[in-house]
């Protein structure tokens, strides 16, 4: 795919995000470079990026994946249910080992966190 202005904006917002981002957050603030940019095309250039090798998908249960950087260190992610955001978490929880049944052998795991991050939890201690 030729690189254009609405490509260049989308990864110029994944690269500075500090978080997996979801198609509509993405459209959001690509929008600030490219204010009639449109949700198709946001999916359309997720698809290239995907064919790129340039991101990758965070599948959360029952929710519209979110997009990062590939390449990253192996991690884990966050998910507030009160402001719908998404956040990486750089740590595996010990003894996953353990976990696995009698006979069988660990290859791989994926660890997804639910509740309220620091911004959601702290709006209602106040």
């Amino acid at each position: 795919m030729r690189r254009t202005e609405q490509k260049s904006a989308i990864r110029r917002v994944l690269e500075v995000a500090d978080r997996p981002l979801s198609p509509r957050e993405i459209l959001d603030e690509a929008r600030r470079f490219v204010p009639g940019l449109g949700i198709a095309t946001v999916y359309r250039n997720l698809k290239a990026l995907l064919t790129d090798g340039f991101l990758t998908p965070v599948e959360l249960p029952g929710k519209t994946n979110r997009y990062e950087l590939a390449g990253k260190q192996h991690h884990h992610h966050f998910h507030c249910r009160t402001c719908d955001r998404v956040f990486e978490v750089l740590s595996c929880p010990p003894g996953l080992e353990r976990m696995t049944p009698a006979g069988f052998r660990l290859s791989g795991h994926e660890l997804v966190l639910f509740g309220e991050c620091a911004q959601c939890g702290g709006e209602r201690a106040v």
